[in-house]
This record gives structure tokens, C-alpha cells and sequence, in this order.
């Protein structure tokens, strides 16, 4: 099967000549795939996740996502093959607080140009699957962590993303909380969604990830399967 993610030789330097963030990465992630990617701070997990998202471009080495190389699309080309085919989720939820529960999952579709009819049958399947559709017409200030985290979730996959990147999903909420968010995660790469986890929690990347890549000083120290039950 061809590989959804696939990195040749990557390199990225935020500045010239010095110590790369990541350095010569060889990585291949199937469909349906989750890999947990782990290191220690500053081990370049999270630049990582930026390259694969078209965040950042390598200084050298190439990017391919769903077929298609992001590395070389201007940067209108790539923020619009990220809306389509890529769904973000962060550690502290980027929701926008002066927009209710319901705009902030629809705001990707919006930007995506997809036709409204549908984009609110998917908030509302989103929602209901989520457990958060009592909530539509809140606001994120008025949600626990919890809550915030399940509507970041819904609004990383309403555009039906190839790929869904976490980077520390569940570092901002309490271990409860964390470990529903997890199942969360876990029963979406059942049914088939591809994962990239960023995480400093093993117990996290054991249970929710089939793969765990070992960042160290940007370089891949380790690629293993994990005990995940998929």
C-alpha cells in the first residue's frame, strides 16, 4: 500500500549553518496508521508535525502527503491542500472565543468553500458523535477543558481529513479528561483516520498509538510498533 506521509532526507534549519531542528528524517506513515512521535523537549517532534503540515518547508529533503509534495506549493497552494486534506489539533484547543461552539467547527469549512447544507450535516454528526451537541451555541469560555479539546477535535475533521495531526492533545487537561480524549482518538483511527500524535506521555502513546517514532537532537533514534490494540 502506498504510504499517505512520506519524508526523504529531511533537514530543517531555522537558521543558516546552525543546529538543525530535525536532521535527515527518512519517515513513511500508511493510511490508517497512528504513530505517537515522543522525545524530549527540543528533540524537533513538534517541527516535525509543522513540516508535515506545510507549517514550515525543509531546507533540504522532500515532503509528500496524500500523494501530492507540499514542499514545493506556493504558500496559497498549501494552505488550501492543508484545509482540504488536513486536520490540526493543539495542546491549549486554538478555538476563537468570540465565535460560538457551532462557527468554530464550521469556520474550516467555510474557508474550504464547501456548500453550507452539508457542512451543518457533518457539524451536526460531529457534534453528536462527540458528545458535545448540547454546546452548539455556547462559547469556549464557558467549557472545561474537556469540552474545548472534544469541539477541536470536531472542527479538525470537518472537512474529512486524509490526515489528523495531535500535538499534545491532552497536555492541558487533567488525567480523567486525558485519558477520554485519548479513547476519542483511538476509536477515530478504528474507523480508519490517519494519526500523527505528538506526545511526552508514554502511557499515551502505548494505548492510542500502533507506532512509536523516538525523536533525539532531531534525528529518528527509534521506530517501533507499540501494544496498541487497533
Amino acid at each position: 500500500m502506498d504510504s499517505l506521509i512520506s519524508l526523504s532526507g529531511v533537514t530543517k534549519r531555522y537558521q543558516s549553518g546552525g543546529q538543525p531542528a530535525v536532521d535527515r528524517i527518512h519517515l513513511e506513515v500508511a493510511p490508517g496508521e497512528a504513530v505517537a512521535v515522543m522525545g524530549p523537549s527540543g528533540s524537533g517532534k513538534s517541527t516535525l508535525l509543522n513540516l508535515i503540515a506545510g507549517l514550515d518547508r525543509p531546507t533540504s529533503g522532500t515532503v509528500t502527503v496524500a500523494g501530492q509534495r507540499i514542499d514545493t506549493l506556493s504558500e496559497t497552494a498549501v494552505a488550501r491542500f492543508r484545509r482540504q486534506r488536513i486536520g490540526m489539533i493543539f495542546q491549549f484547543f486554538n478555538l476563537l472565543d468570540d465565535l460560538t461552539v457551532a462557527d468554530n467547527v464550521l469556520l474550516p469549512a467555510q474557508l474550504t468553500g464547501i456548500r453550507r447544507a452539508r457542512a451543518l450535516a457533518r457539524l451536526d454528526e460531529l457534534l453528536a458523535a462527540l458528545r458535545i451537541e448540547r454546546h452548539r451555541d455556547a462559547y469556549p469560555a464557558r467549557l472545561s477543558g474537556g469540552e474545548r479539546q472534544r469541539v477541536a477535535i470536531a472542527r479538525a475533521l470537518v472537512n474529512r481529513p486524509a490526515l489528523l495531526l495531535a500535538d499534545e492533545p491532552t497536555g492541558a487537561l487533567d488525567t480523567a479528561t486525558g485519558e477520554q480524549i485519548g479513547e476519542l482518538l483511538l476509536d477515530l483511527n478504528r474507523s480508519g483516520q490517519t494519526m500523527i500524535l505528538v506526545t511526552h506521555n508514554p502511557g499515551l502513546a502505548a494505548r492510542y498509538a500502533s507506532r512509536t517514532v523516538q525523536l533525539i537532537d532531531g534525528r529518528v533514534a527509534s521506530d517501533t510498533l507499540t501494544g496498541a490494540q487497533l
